[in-house]
């Protein structure tokens, strides 16, 4: 009977220690899954903080934008009220021309029917100063209608590239031909600074790329301008793995569809 309650007893104790062991590796199995849980639900919540941010900014910056619409319709505006002037004197210089033209031609038409060689004397001596005079007027109205014409051309070109850059400005990107660089960094609080503002093409809310060695290294995304400098968050997730952002790396408009390069 003492053999049977041993060999019970053992059999009660075996199975207490298996279920010990199955319910300690499903208790570790637990916190391992809580703390994934828990550094997902932090980078969801920073992510989240962002977009609310990003949201918060929009208004700002659509008045912004609008502001800048308005600004280049005026401008439109006052360069298509100047190249109509400029249209206005070149037809008024071109048909000053064809008319001193005209009195060139009749005056060599009155020259050839003139009989006397001292009236012809007289009159060449004369026609030849009124040539002299038309030929002054027609090369400085010449020269005038270059002018028109090459002001014309400047004004159309400045037009095409601002309403270039506006189309640039309306989607929320930074100019293609922004060049600038890291000007400090705060890495506890995940922002830099650059050393060029809107002066240079830099928009809020756009993203850049931070550049080194041709490979882009991270990304940034605009919090705020100024004339000259900007400030930027580092975005989450963007960095190569073992590399750090240095003062002086070059930053430029991110690229749709640019990623970081992976560490060597």
């Amino acid at each position: 009977m003492a053999n049977v309650f041993g060999i019970l007893t053992a059999i009660v104790l075996a199975l207490a220690a298996f279920i010990a062991t199955k319910n300690k590796a499903a208790y570790e199995n637990e916190i391992s899954t809580t703390k994934e849980q828990k550094a997902l639900l932090t980078k969801s919540q920073a992510r989240l903080t962002a977009a609310e941010a990003k949201l918060v900014a929009l208004p700002i910056e659509r008045a912004a934008v609008d502001a800048e619409v308005a600004k280049l319709t005026e401008a439109e505006e006052a360069a298509q009220a100047s190249n109509a002037k400029l249209k206005a004197d070149f037809d008024e210089k071109t048909a000053k021309l064809a008319a001193n033209k005209q009195k060139l031609d009749d005056i060599r038409e009155k020259t050839e029917k003139t009989g006397d060689i001292k009236e012809l004397a007289s009159k060449m001596k004369a026609t030849s100063g009124e040539l002299e005079e038309l030929s002054q007027s027609i090369t400085a109205t010449e020269a005038k209608l270059a002018n028109l014409t090459a002001q014309g051309a400047q004004t159309e070109s400045q037009i095409k590239a601002s309403m270039a850059n506006f189309a640039v400005i309306s989607k929320g990107d930074s100019l293609p031909s922004l060049k600038t660089r890291i000007r400090s960094i705060y890495p506890n609080w995940g922002f830099v600074t650059l050393a060029s503002g809107n002066t240079a093409g830099v928009v809020t809310n756009s993203t850049l790329d931070v550049v080194r060695d041709g490979q882009t290294i991270a990304k940034l995304l605009v919090t705020a301008v100024e004339s000259n400098s900007a400030s930027a968050s580092i975005v989450p997730d963007s960095m190569v793995p073992d590399v750090t952002l240095m003062v002086g790396d070059r930053v430029t408009p991110s690229q749709k569809d640019s990623k970081p390069a992976a560490a060597n």
